[in-house]
């Protein structure tokens, strides 16, 4: 079977914002207990990524490695229709990922133990976000 669905989330601005709880409930609610999910999401200025969700140090830690890669206001950088993050937000996202696929072991996201799926906002005023999510696989005694 092939589900699909989707859901919204507000930013306040750059940083790092958890949904696996979402995504673990698009998960659940297919009933799927084997199988893959995928997740895209629909914007150029933000990123999906799945990290450590242990220790929030890692995710400053991030924000500051790609605060050297890809800095706000750079004046290599032509594209500032936005403001001085435009550009910017568009490099991290092509950097990092729009779309993740995450295995379905008996009917949950196969994460690891210190693994949690984020939404990475890229720009520095909030935005309305969306990701679609895609769950293929077979449900119960279909799994055997």
């Amino acid at each position: 079977m092939i589900a699909q669905t989707g859901f919204e989330v507000r930013t306040e601005g750059r940083g790092s914002y958890e949904i696996t709880h979402s995504v673990i409930e698009a998960v659940r609610s297919t009933g799927v207990d084997c199988g893959l999910c995928h997740l895209f999401i629909h914007h150029t200025s933000a990123s999906l990524m799945l990290c450590e969700n242990a220790d929030p140090d890692v995710l400053i830690d991030m924000e500051t490695f790609m605060a050297r890669v890809a800095p706000d206001g750079d004046p290599a950088n032509r594209h500032n229709a936005e403001g001085p993050d435009d550009m910017p937000a568009h490099i991290r996202s092509v950097l990092t990922q729009t779309g993740l696929s995450i295995p379905i072991i008996a009917g949950r996201p196969g994460l690891g133990t210190w693994q949690g799926v984020y939404l990475w906002e890229h720009r520095h005023r909030g935005h309305q976000r969306r990701i679609t999510i895609t769950i293929q696989g077979e449900r119960g005694a279909e799994a055997q």
